[in-house]
């Protein structure tokens, strides 16, 4: 089957499937292949498409450049009660923070609160994909992240920050759990790359261009800067993030944080930072989840503005998404299919076994609708 006759919607099961082939065939322990290609499609089922299977090319070519080591396994550097640091040694950023996320919460369980700073880690995907591990385990969980510069401070014009991320995510009883998982610019840079990969333009107010001129060019845009949501907030927020996660840490800060796309004599040296919070020690985690639906409920119940027909809560607009997309398929872009069609020839696997097969349900088919 050539590229150009391939499929653009696949199974999100089978997808995995062929990451994490893909990956394994790369020369990737299988169980980290399995944690890198869960990470990547859970992306695309929320709807972050920014940080999903697109990534899967970037992050071979890193480790085929020595650029990361799949078979360097994340350690403990020092532990004190609650508290330990992580040296990622370099594995996959979804790898580490696995690692991570499975000591705080083992201290949290112990102590109350886990926390876990790590350095020499790589780009670790969306904050959501440790978050609902960790209310699965009925925690609460702040998880933080930097990255390579490409956000100015407030009044600059070239990029010194990253475009660091926060998520928390909170358990909730029927009600969806409550998930924000942001960035601290007005949109991450991976949206501005699948519009640059698509070709289309980007919103106003998006990012300036390497002069520190606004601009909709999403090429121009990845040239310049994103700039920070809420302007010296955002930026201020950026910065805390980078604290935690690279000064405390002891990995890449600010213009040390190497960018995996452009740098490839060094590794990224990202850092994160892990907060697990038992929620039982501050009261039955049944109560908990009854507050928190309630909490959710009034917030919905809310007078809404004219036009406005649902009010929602973080999380919930990724969790349809995830609910509509393991039903109906994820689309991919075409140059994203034409790129993992290409990754798979060379690993002896074909793409199109992942397509995503329509099984109608009962009164859809002919025989049953007369």
């Amino acid at each position: 089957m050539s590229s150009q006759s391939l499929p653009l919607l696949y199974d999100w099961e089978k997808l995995q499937s062929f990451c994490c082939d893909v990956f394994t065939r790369a020369g990737v322990p299988v169980t980290d292949a399995s944690i890198v290609a869960e990470s990547l499609v859970q992306a695309d089922l929320r709807g972050v498409e920014s940080h999903g299977v697109v990534r899967t090319g970037i992050y071979l070519k890193r480790v085929e450049q020595g650029m990361m080591d799949p078979q360097a396994k994340p350690s403990v550097v020092s532990e004190y009660g609650n508290v330990a640091l992580v040296d990622g040694n370099n594995n996959f950023g979804s790898v580490v923070g696995s690692y991570a996320l499975d000591l705080a919460m083992e201290r949290a369980k112990l102590h109350g609160a886990g926390i876990v700073g790590v350095k020499g880690s790589n780009h670790f995907g969306t904050g959501a994909y440790y978050a609902l591990k960790a209310i699965q385990q009925n925690l609460i969980l702040l998880v933080m992240s930097n990255a390579s510069q490409t956000m100015p401070p407030t009044g600059g014009v070239r990029p010194f920050i990253g475009t660091n991320p926060l998520c928390i995510g909170v358990p909730a009883g029927e009600e969806n759990p409550f998930i924000l998982d942001m960035a601290t610019s007005v949109v991450a840079r991976g949206k501005i790359i699948v519009a640059a990969q698509k070709g289309e333009k980007i919103p106003l107010g998006w990012a300036i261009d390497k002069d520190g001129n606004p601009t909709t060019d999403a090429e121009a845009a990845l040239e310049g800067s994103v700039l920070p949501i809420g302007g010296p907030k955002g930026y201020a927020i950026s910065m805390f993030i980078d604290i935690l996660s690279g000064v405390l840490t002891g990995a890449g800060y600010g213009r040390y944080v190497n960018n995996m796309y452009e740098n490839w004599q060094e590794p990224q040296n990202v850092g994160h930072f892990f907060l697990a919070i038992d929620i039982s020690r501050f009261m039955p985690i049944e109560m908990f989840k009854q507050r928190v639906d309630q909490y959710m409920r009034q917030i919905k119940n809310e007078p809404k503005a004219p036009g406005v027909s649902e009010i929602l809560v973080p999380g919930e607009i990724e969790y349809r998404q995830t609910e509509a997309r393991k039903q109906g398929g994820i689309q991919l872009p075409p140059k994203v299919v034409e790129e993992l069609h290409e990754i798979g020839l060379k690993y002896g696997l074909q793409l199109s076994d992942a397509a995503f097969q329509h099984h109608p349900v009962i009164g859809e088919t002919q025989g049953l609708t007369g």
